[in-house]
């Protein structure tokens, strides 16, 4: 591999991060929120580092080979969240380089983990920056580089293929990989903003408006505020959250079809998307449920308000909060974190397998009972009404393995430095699904401080294992990657 031409790309992308900085620093400016020197600090180091990367490889071919491809998405996702703790070490008194960078790559992770309290008293461009790190990380950096790269001459199909979520990955909304990802950023930033007007209209001021957008579309879950969106109380702006989570979980290449045909035909046609619907409302009239019968709430009508808003949270892998729902019945808590690992959809901004990898491990599993009931049947695999090629199903078996074997090694991890069997489990799951809260002493209502700077380089690697869907980056640990 050429590693100067990756170095060589990954200068551009480090650049572009340092013009995304100019984002906050105009906001700190405008506000006078007194972090305006620790945007300088940032963007000038950013700048610089990627400027001088471009310059001491400039002249190399810049055709990227897949294995390329492969260590350009790793670096990108491992080096910017370094740039991205810049402003909170430069202005967050007494972080550490360890909670910065678990802070920076929790946003660009759209993971939503968080170390820090007192948001409320924060500059309000620390929290910009932070909300602004899961916008960019919802949709993924790499899906933006690839409409910028061809410009300089360099093809972008095996970037996309390494970044985007999901197991169906050579689906194309167009024929070209640049107008696919502009297709992508269209329908973000299109969505984005009418969250952004629905919050506004909902009750939160123009800065909470936007910020909140960012990680509501991102499924991130970053908040400007202690108490997230307990801080408003606001049943209008719960259901406006409720709506938007809902769809950033669907695929946007179902998105894009439906706006490009200007027909619902997509939605009804994507299987995916029904059953990720399915299991979420049934999901909320079962805990709604368990709340009434338990007492939790007085009426339904508080328990489904309720149930709705966190239930739909944490099953796209959001993580606001508007209660402490790791005080409600334990099944509920465990039943919301079990969904968070498959519901939402591929292609989407969610974190987890995803619901296509699940319906396929379902229905081959259902294929193998009834192929002990007729060995010599013919049951191929159908998905959409389409049949499945066994490589699919082979690579998703494979996926499902690592991805059982990667959460199970990090729990005992953690629980093998003193965590408690409860806070391991939910902090593994929660940081390679990318949900962000966990339970017990990373509950929703607590943060990831408590953590030792040992656990917390543990739950980072976690969430960078999760956003790029694990065997992205185990394939950089294989012989035969680095052979010639």
């Amino acid at each position: 591999m050429r590693i100067a031409v990756v170095v060589n790309l990954l200068s551009v992308v480090v650049v572009a991060f340092a013009l995304a900085m100019l984002a906050p620093l105009g906001v700190s400016l405008y506000l006078g929120d007194g972090a305006l020197r620790a945007y300088h600090i940032a963007v000038l180091a950013t700048a610089i580092s990627g400027v001088t990367g471009y310059l001491a490889t400039r002249g190399r071919p810049k055709e990227l080979q897949p294995r390329d491809g492969f260590l350009f998405v790793f670096l990108v996702w491992t080096v910017l969240p370094a740039f991205g703790a810049l402003p909170l070490l430069a202005h967050v008194p007494q972080m550490s380089f360890t909670d910065a960078y678990f802070e920076s790559m929790s946003g660009l992770t759209a993971t939503g983990a968080t170390l820090l309290s007192g948001l409320d008293a924060l500059p309000p461009s620390i929290n910009f920056w932070r909300c602004l790190l899961q916008w960019l990380g919802g949709m993924g950096v790499i899906v933006l580089a690839v409409a910028v790269l061809p410009l300089l001459g360099v093809g972008g199909r095996q970037l996309l293929k390494a970044e985007t979520p999901g197991p169906m990955k050579e689906t194309q909304l167009t024929p070209r990989i640049t107008e696919t990802a502009k297709g992508l950023w269209m329908i973000y930033a299109g969505l984005t903003f009418a969250c952004l007007l629905a919050y506004r209209w909902g009750g939160m001021d123009w800065l909470d408006a936007v910020m909140h957008a960012f990680t509501t579309l991102g499924l991130g879950g970053f908040s400007s505020h202690d108490a997230s969106f307990a801080h408003w109380n606001s049943q209008a702006l719960e259901s406006v959250a409720v709506v938007f989570m809902l769809l950033a979980g669907v695929n946007f290449v179902t998105h894009f079809g439906a706006v490009h045909r200007r027909s619902l035909v997509p939605y009804r046609r994507d299987t995916e998307a029904r059953h990720y619907l399915l299991l979420v409302v049934a999901s909320v009239g079962l805990i709604a449920a368990l709340l009434v019968a338990h007492g939790v709430y007085p009426d339904w009508a508080l328990a489904l308000r309720h149930a709705a808003f966190n239930v739909v949270s944490v099953a796209t892998t959001t993580g606001f909060a508007t209660v402490d729902y790791a005080a409600w019945p334990v099944f509920a808590p465990l039943w919301m974190l079990f969904i968070a690992a498959f519901a939402t959809c591929s292609g989407s901004t969610g974190g987890g397998i995803k619901m296509m990898r699940a319906l396929l491990m379902f229905r081959q599993a259902v294929r193998e009972l009834e192929r002990l009931v007729h060995p010599r049947a013919v049951m191929p695999v159908k998905l959409g009404g389409q049949v499945v090629e066994y490589r699919i199903i082979f690579a998703v078996l494979a996926y499902m393995l690592v991805y059982g074997v990667t959460v199970a090694a990090i729990t005992l991890m953690l629980a093998a430095t003193g965590l408690d069997l409860l806070t391991a489990l939910s902090a593994a799951a929660a940081c390679v699904n990318n949900v962000g809260p966990g339970l017990a002493e990373v509950g929703p209502t607590a943060t990831y401080a408590e953590l030792s700077d040992f656990q917390t380089w543990i739950c980072t690697i976690a969430m960078m294992l999760g956003r790029l869907e694990l065997l992205t980056v185990f394939v950089l640990l294989t012989p035969a990657f680095w052979r010639r």
